[in-house]
């Protein structure tokens, strides 16, 4: 059932993990050294990757015994450590620095958009909010990934690296806030009264 509420914070989480804003740095670098990024290239990859994902994930995990929840423990972690990252300014999940050939599927559509934290993310939603929800958050983030993508240069422009490094940081602690209250409600699903 499409529920707006949901569609937002979807989106919301969604947009704060794939961290497009941030990553305007990396993406104007990786231009300057490919040359050109095909931006509905990258797009369309890591939306299929992330409908994917949503789709089998869960089969998958089924396969080696994971159950969602316990995905969702894992994901709060890591979307933490992305948090922590964001804020802290520090570097944990580095990206290749060999894959500068095809610069629009490695690594901007993966691991840069559809990367672990999106991926994990992904399943973890599935444990607080209905599919159809996700896919249109999905969607959503997929659009303004593709924005993003087209106007890097005026982006870079506008926002200085003051303004980027502030909505890096904003978007880190919201990313905490949603890894401890994902971990709480899977770990500790029924609180004893």
């Amino acid at each position: 059932m499409i529920d707006l509420k949901q569609i937002l914070s979807v989106s919301l989480i969604l947009f704060s993990v794939i961290d497009i804003l941030g990553s305007i740095p990396i993406i104007i670098n990786l231009r300057k050294k490919a040359g050109h990024i095909q931006s509905e290239k990258a797009t369309l990859a890591a939306g299929v990757l992330m409908i994917l994902f949503l789709l089998g994930g869960k089969t998958i995990l089924s396969l080696f015994g994971i159950g969602v929840e316990d995905f969702a423990i894992a994901g709060a972690l890591i979307i933490f450590a992305l948090g922590a990252e964001m804020i802290l300014g520090i570097e944990l999940f580095k990206p290749d620095p060999e894959a500068s050939t095809g610069a629009s599927i490695v690594p901007i559509a993966f691991p840069l958009i559809a990367g672990a934290g999106t991926l994990t993310t992904i399943l973890t939603l599935k444990a607080e909010f209905d599919q159809v929800n996700i896919a249109i958050g999905i969607i959503l983030n997929l659009v303004l990934v593709y924005v993003v993508l087209k106007s890097t240069s005026w982006l870079e422009r506008k926002l200085g690296k003051t303004g980027l490094d502030v909505l890096r940081r904003i978007f880190g602690i919201i990313l905490l806030s949603i890894a401890v209250k994902i971990f709480k409600s899977n770990a500790f699903p029924m609180e004893i009264v």
